[in-house]
């Protein structure tokens, strides 16, 4: 395979690079990656996590018993977070079709593509086992909403950019973990805990996967990563935004702890800004300086909307004791 030099783009002798350029460039980076990974990560079954004698048959074909909210060992602002986070997990077909696209399907970035969607696969199929076994959650309505999300399909923000769409999942990953973790948290139920638990430690060692090809990719193309990292972050929305009813229950889940303003900044931001030293990186052009700073002065506003979010959370949980 034969690749063209980088395009100069008069920056301090930097060069605009395409996607073309830079998978080929980075498929040594993906291929260590990949084998630590490969080593790293363990392999787990769904069905150990799902509590089946818990489980008895639905009203409907098999003539069982309804769901009632009763049924449920799970807070009512973990009911909320299970279907988003279920929900996400269930556009996985359409995760797929995007990064397979834009990675392509052979060597090293193919195998890690397909790695990446079997492992993703399990998050899905244990907690939709868990949900319906455990009776969390009304069968019907999460259905309904799957068919619903689904049938929408899913076109990412940054499908259009390679460096775009490293930096989004970099940042994506780490929030789906700290999502799963802190409902396992707030859920009031040590199994679902036990299982979302094991699904963060998934999402974690993806998140150090792309994070480390990130760091990769400024090496190589500092400028063009940097506006790439600073677009994502200004621009940053989960995956499941396009979900039925996603706007109340991410509002119902920010007031609850599970993910919001300071949480996104704390971490899941900083986290990944500050292991690859982003608004320390030196060498750039007139455009890096300039994504930088940008990024930086982002990040400040940032945290201070945030410690408005917590002064208006105090404030709500405050009234909610009071009336308790």
């Amino acid at each position: 395979m034969t690749i063209a030099p980088a395009r100069h783009n008069g920056e301090r002798g930097q060069a605009a690079w395409s996607d073309a350029q830079l998978l080929y460039a980075l498929e040594e980076v993906v291929e260590k990656e990949l084998n630590r990974h490969l080593k790293v990560a363990k392999e787990w079954m769904p069905h150990e996590y799902v509590p089946w004698s818990d489980g008895r048959n639905f009203d409907g074909v098999m003539g069982g018993e309804p769901w009632a909210p009763d049924q449920s060992k799970v807070s009512d602002i973990g009911r909320v977070a299970l279907v988003v986070n279920l929900l996400t997990e269930d556009n996985l077909p359409s995760y797929h079709h995007e990064i397979a696209t834009l990675f392509g399907r052979d060597g090293a970035w193919g195998t890690w593509v397909h790695r990446w969607t079997a492992e993703e696969g399990r998050h899905g199929i244990v907690m939709r086992d868990y949900l319906l076994t455990s009776r969390a959650v009304d069968p019907v309505e999460l259905e309904r909403f799957r068919m619903a999300h689904m049938s929408e399909g899913f076109e990412s923000d940054n499908g259009h950019s390679m460096l775009h769409s490293v930096a989004y999942v970099a940042f994506q990953e780490l929030a789906t973990r700290i999502s799963h973790r802190n409902t396992g948290h707030h859920s009031g139920d040590p199994v679902c805990d036990r299982m979302l638990a094991r699904i963060a430690t998934d999402e974690n060692l993806h998140m150090v996967f792309y994070r480390n090809l990130l760091g990769a990719a400024f090496e190589l193309a500092p400028d063009q990563t940097m506006c790439a990292v600073r677009d994502v972050v200004v621009n940053f929305r989960m995956p499941g935004h396009g979900m039925p009813g996603f706007e109340r229950a991410a509002v119902r889940m920010a007031v609850g702890g599970i993910y919001n303003l300071r949480i996104h900044h704390d971490d899941v931001l900083q986290p990944v800004l500050r292991f690859l030293k982003v608004l320390e990186i030196g060498g750039l052009g007139s455009v890096g300086l300039a994504a930088q700073e940008e990024l930086g002065l982002f990040m400040g506003g940032l945290d201070g909307q945030a410690r408005k979010f917590d002064e208006r959370q105090a404030a709500i949980l405050a009234r909610r004791a009071a009336r308790q």
